[in-house]
């Protein structure tokens, strides 16, 4: 039935508006009476046949064209203070550990002082358990450290946002090393005892991308759809099956930065929970930049010369990530970029060109484009890299530096953490303002989520950073 009022209620628009122009035109316009009589009296047909195409493309393009998508909420995972992985409980363990030798210990302790990790980040569940297995990474305790993170994270969430299960049409859980049977998506579907016809997706292997990726990907899909609809989002990675034992150096650096960590998220199309949003997504650009080897082989999944599996994080990484954000950035940039920023990049690039050797081209201010910026956390490297790369300021990556030292680096939902760093800063957020994401991913993939705050941010109950953000920023890191 309201699908039919609305109809009638845009029909009933459309005439009355062709009526006003018609009478404003006849009023002002006397030469056009003389055309208008003579359609009405020799073409009435035509006429008539073109008013009716011109209220079917009305009716049509109301119908069809791409729903508004929007993030009503999301949550970070916090796991209990007990797994909190300080520096004493990581050399015990490392210590401890029988498949480690004393130069991987040396080397892992060594990149931990520079990582600029804190004391607060949090480890896998095996860490923590008793010596009868020797702390070795097994199937349950990566099923343990998947079903805390992910239920926690979407429990908080439906508290929050007060959604029935029942009305999530669309579900999307990524996780890029840990891809069991059942999928974690069918392992969310029993335990919340969603609807048989719920479309699930489940994602792998897209490094610490998959996240901003997750959502870009629920976004398409709600805007795609014909009907009001929820998706939700959940973003996890092992830390547990991606924790290496071996002496391949450029292994053991993903011990040393990467922590556990999940977010889940709400999006829909739906214009009736418009008020109830945080932030509509405005843009979403996703590059692959696997085609060059350099770039597929930065970071990737494989045996070392004893057969013991790990992901290699190449010294090559640095620079590719470099390359690649250039190379993203050049598509982004005329979308968000304003007009004399566009046209004084593009004279750059031409006269760099012309004559390399005068003119080089000029990067982008992108902290004038937006109000905040959530970049990729990945390590200090990274954010250091990115820094120089757009030139930002100490400011605008500061989000990133303090996630880092308080959460480390927990992959695919990093961003989300950044996120509820500018929510703990209270006032720090406004209606309208503008927000960009950024993240890299194995592959080579860069990936952007561009975003407008329909209210100010709040520091919502669960937010992870409650109990901390009186100690942020740190002044060194």
């Amino acid at each position: 039935m309201v699908p039919i009022i609305h109809t009638l209620q845009i029909l009933f628009l459309a005439l009355l508006f062709f009526t006003f122009l018609l009478h404003t035109t006849i009023s002002f316009y006397t030469p056009f009476v003389n055309i208008l009589y003579h359609l009405l009296t020799t073409h009435l047909h035509f006429f008539l046949l073109f008013s009716l195409c011109t209220l079917v493309s009305l009716f049509y393009y109301y119908h069809i064209r791409p729903h508004r998508v929007f993030l009503l909420n999301y949550t970070c995972y916090k796991p209990p203070p007990h797994r909190k992985f300080s520096s004493e409980i990581r050399e015990s363990f490392f210590l401890k550990n029988v498949q480690l030798v004393r130069e991987s210990i040396d080397f892992m302790h060594n990149i931990c002082l520079k990582s600029s990790l804190g004391e607060e980040t949090y480890g896998p569940p095996f860490i923590f358990e008793d010596d009868k297995n020797n702390n070795i990474p097994t199937l349950k305790s990566a099923n343990q450290e998947a079903r805390e993170g992910i239920f926690l994270s979407i429990d908080d969430l439906l508290a929050k946002t007060l959604i029935d299960p029942q009305s999530v049409d669309v579900l999307i859980v990524s996780c890029g090393g840990f891809s069991p049977s059942p999928s974690l998506s069918s392992l969310v579907v029993n335990r919340y005892n969603l609807r048989p016809d719920v479309k699930t997706y489940n994602l792998s292997g897209m490094g610490c991308s998959s996240g901003i990726l997750s959502l870009d990907f629920a976004a398409r899909v709600l805007r795609g759809s014909q009907k009001v609809q929820n998706a939700l989002v959940v973003i996890i990675e092992s830390v547990t099956l991606n924790w290496y034992n071996g002496q391949n150096r450029s292994m053991l650096v993903t011990n040393c930065i990467f922590r556990v960590g999940c977010a889940a998220a709400i999006m829909s199309n739906n214009p009736k929970l418009y008020q109830e949003a945080k932030m509509e997504l405005v843009h979403s650009l996703r590059t692959h930049h696997g085609a060059d080897d350099s770039s597929y082989k930065a970071a990737i999944q494989e045996e070392d010369d004893k057969g013991i599996t790990g992901i290699s994080l190449t010294k090559d990484l640095i620079r590719v990530a470099g390359v690649n954000l250039r190379q993203h950035v050049k598509i982004l940039a005329p979308r968000v970029l304003a007009l004399s920023q566009i046209t004084n990049y593009a004279y750059s690039m031409i006269m760099s060109t012309i004559l390399p050797h005068k003119f080089k081209p000029v990067v982008p201010n992108f902290a004038t484009a937006f109000e905040h910026i959530c970049i990729h956390s990945g390590g200090k490297a990274v954010i250091e890299q990115i820094g120089r790369v757009l030139k930002f300021s100490d400011e605008v990556t500061e989000p990133a530096r303090m996630t880092l030292n308080r959460f480390g680096n927990t992959s695919s939902s990093l961003v989300f953490y950044e996120l509820a760093y500018f929510e703990a800063k209270k006032g720090k957020v406004k209606k309208g303002d503008r927000m960009w994401m950024l993240a890299f991913g194995t592959g080579f993939k860069v990936g952007s989520l561009v975003w407008k705050w329909i209210q100010d941010s709040t520091q919502d109950s669960d937010n992870p950073w409650n109990d901390c953000i009186h100690n942020y920023p740190l002044r060194t890191w």
